[in-house]
C-alpha cells in the first residue's frame, strides 16, 4: 500500500510538522495567544485534517493518535512557530513551499485511505481535498475568520485536483509510489502556480 512506504511516511511527517509551524505562525500573527495557545493552534492545523478523515472513514481511533510521532510534530512546529516567530517570518517563502507540500501529500493520502478502505474515486477525492484543508480551517474558525480555503487563494482546488489524480491512477492500478507523488507533484505545482502568480479562484460576477 503507498502509504506504508518510507519515503510517503516521511513525506506525511514533514506535511505535519510544516502544517503545525505555519498554522502555529498564522495564530501568532492573527491573535495575541499565549505559548498554550499557539502550540494548540499548530497541533490542530497539523493533525485536524487527518483526524477528520479517519472520523469520515470510520477508521478509530485517528492514526494521528496512534503514532506519537506526528503529535511529537506537531507540538515542536508550534513550539518552535512560538520561539522564532520574528526569524521565521523572514522564511517567508520557504514555509510556503513546505506548506505546499503538505497540502499536496495529505491530498494524496487522504484519497488513498479512502480507496484502500473500498470507496468510490469521487468520494476519495472528497476525502483527500478535506484532509489537506481540515486543519487549517479549523484554525481559522478557532481565531474567528473566514477559512481560507472559502476566500478567494488558490488552495482547495490543487488538493481537489492532486487528489483527483491520485484516484484516478487507483483505479487505473497505478498505486504504487511514483503514482501517489506524481499525483502530489501536480497538487504542488499548481499550488507554487498559484502563489508565484497571485492566482485566485473564481469569485462572483461584479466582484472586485
Amino acid at each position: 500500500m503507498p502509504t506504508e512506504t518510507p519515503l510517503l511516511l516521511a513525506l506525511d511527517f514533514v506535511g505535519t510538522f510544516a502544517f503545525a509551524l505555519n498554522g502555529a505562525l498564522t495564530a501568532v500573527r492573527a491573535e495575541r495567544l499565549d505559548i498554550f495557545g499557539v502550540i494548540t493552534l499548530g497541533m490542530f492545523t497539523g493533525l485536524g485534517g487527518g483526524a477528520i478523515r479517519d472520523v469520515l472513514l470510520d477508521a478509530l481511533p485517528p492514526a494521528t493518535f496512534l503514532d506519537w510521532r506526528y503529535l511529537a510534530l506537531a507540538a515542536g512546529g508550534g513550539l518552535i512557530a512560538f520561539i522564532l516567530s520574528r526569524r521565521l517570518e523572514r522564511l517567508a517563502i520557504p514555509i510556503t513551499v513546505l506548506d505546499a507540500v503538505g497540502l499536496s501529500v495529505f491530498a494524496v493520502l487522504g484519497a488513498y485511505k479512502a480507496l484502500d478502505m473500498g470507496f468510490g474515486v469521487v468520494q476519495a477525492m472528497i476525502v483527500g481535498t478535506i484532509t489537506a484543508v481540515g486543519g487549517g480551517t479549523i484554525r481559522d474558525v478557532m481565531i474567528g475568520r473566514i477559512p481560507t480555503v472559502l476566500r478567494s487563494e488558490l488552495y482547495a482546488i490543487p488538493a481537489l485536483i492532486g487528489a483527483g489524480c491520485a484516484a484516478a491512477a487507483y483505479s487505473f492500478g497505478h498505486r504504487g509510489t511514483v503514482a501517489a507523488l506524481s499525483a502530489a507533484g501536480v497538487c504542488f505545482l499548481i499550488r507554487m502556480i498559484g502563489v508565484r502568480f497571485d492566482l485566485h479562484a473564481p469569485q462572483p460576477p461584479g466582484r472586485r
